[in-house]
């Protein structure tokens, strides 16, 4: 059975954070099992690695809706988001990928068709391709190389 990964005291309260994945494909059964330990007050599910980014990127170019890591709405919040709610769990996740949107609409979804109403937050702005015409002009160097930044 999975443990909370730490523990922290806050204002005389202890705050347990459960890790609940360390990347994209990490078995599912960690979530499940810290989930209906009860001894969780937070879930942190981190699915990024440089692969990662690039597999979700070509699944956002093939389709607009793509590009996140489906298998954390599918397999992880869909079956755990009853007890996640019952138990006032939070989830941290960075499972968005490149569509956060998309994947922020989804869990809204299944939450939706579970009849329960939950709070779905992302946090944006480190994607700069949107800036690439602007940034091409800055003259901005690779760190190492000195080549110019690849846009």
């Amino acid at each position: 059975m999975s443990k909370p990964a730490a523990s922290v005291h806050l204002r005389g309260r202890t705050v347990r954070i459960g890790g609940a994945a360390g990347f994209w494909g990490d078995s599912v059964e960690a979530a499940r099992q810290l989930v209906m330990s009860g001894q969780v007050d937070y879930l942190v599910f981190d699915y990024l690695a440089e692969v990662t980014m690039s597999i979700l990127a070509r699944a956002r170019a093939k389709s607009p809706d793509g590009g996140y890591a489906r298998d954390f709405v599918d397999a992880v919040i869909k079956p755990l988001l009853p007890e996640i709610k019952a138990r006032g769990i939070r989830v941290i996740a960075n499972a968005g990928g490149v569509n956060l949107p998309a994947c922020a609409a989804a869990v809204k979804r299944v939450a939706d068709e579970a009849g329960l109403t939950t709070a779905v937050g992302t946090v944006e702005g480190d994607d700069l391709l949107g800036r690439s015409d602007e940034l091409s002009t800055l003259g901005i160097q690779e760190m190492f190389s000195g080549a110019a930044l690849p846009l």
